[in-house]
């Protein structure tokens, strides 16, 4: 008899944005914030990811400080109630904050306790605290929703993954100062996708599909026009093998096929 499938856990990732300095390929200016994983963790060890995690119990809403899209508009996009839409936006705003050190919170220069950041982590005080504390208010208007992204059921550990994408507001800095990755910087989707093609970088299928995704805009300006007139598709992609290697594809759109033989 077959082990039952595992059930999928929401979470949320966020695609950091910002337009560098100087243009990269192409002349494109847009650049995406990525992590490397610790090697030996238990869900994309040693793997370049975006910002992310999932839902927290204590990624509740509070009416008073929520601004921007309000639920019922996120349930719309993502296919889900407003209760959880609520809680995947909460998740990515917390997640970001814990990860990167970035807050989609209150505007212009935003001061928060210093110790609040390591407070989330050990889950000694919620988002809400934090953000009460500070009298700011959660900037859902700062995220925008791209995608949604479903393990494959034969993974014994999985995840139905809201994608978010938001730029890196004024006088606020990504960091690489979290526990869960050995390094942080910040990429041209092009030159990424460069170095994984090389075999520098270990990306899974969402997050390579994401940057091709990226990688089509000019600037950040594009990456968020884009998202006016785009669809939140749901991928639920598949495990199998095809002779020696281990594919991924995704029912349906026979484009989405990556070769993760040395992933697994």
């Amino acid at each position: 008899m077959s082990a039952p499938t595992a059930a999928a856990r929401p979470a949320a990732t966020v695609v950091l944005l910002r337009d560098a300095p100087a243009p990269g390929p192409g002349g494109a200016t847009v650049q995406v914030f990525l992590q490397r994983r610790v090697t030996g963790m238990a869900f994309a060890g040693g793997m370049t990811v975006f910002p992310g995690g999932s839902v927290d119990t204590g990624d509740r809403l509070d009416p008073d400080l929520w601004r921007g899209p309000e639920p019922e508009w996120w349930a719309r996009r993502f296919g889900c109630t407003p209760a959880d839409a609520a809680r995947l936006v909460i998740a990515a705003v917390r997640e970001t904050f814990e990860e990167c050190g970035v807050l989609l919170a209150g505007s212009g220069r935003i001061s928060v306790d210093p110790r609040a950041r390591d407070d989330l982590l050990a889950r000694r005080r919620t988002l809400g605290d934090v953000l009460h504390a500070a009298g700011l208010p959660l900037r859902a208007d700062l995220l925008a929703p791209w995608a949604r992204w479903v393990t494959p059921e034969a993974e014994p550990r999985r995840y139905d993954t809201a994608f978010f994408v938001a730029a890196v507001p004024p006088g606020q800095e990504a960091d690489a100062r979290t526990t869960e990755a050995v390094e942080a910087n910040w990429w041209h989707p092009a030159d990424a996708l460069a170095c994984a093609h090389r075999g520098e970088l270990l990306l899974m299928p969402p997050t390579q599909h994401t940057l091709e995704a990226i990688a089509e805009h000019a600037d950040v300006a594009a990456v968020r026009a884009a998202v006016h007139t785009r669809l939140v598709q749901v991928h639920r992609p598949v495990l199998h093998r095809d002779g020696r290697r281990v594919v991924v594809t995704v029912p349906g759109d026979p484009v989405l096929r990556y070769d993760v033989s040395g992933l697994i």
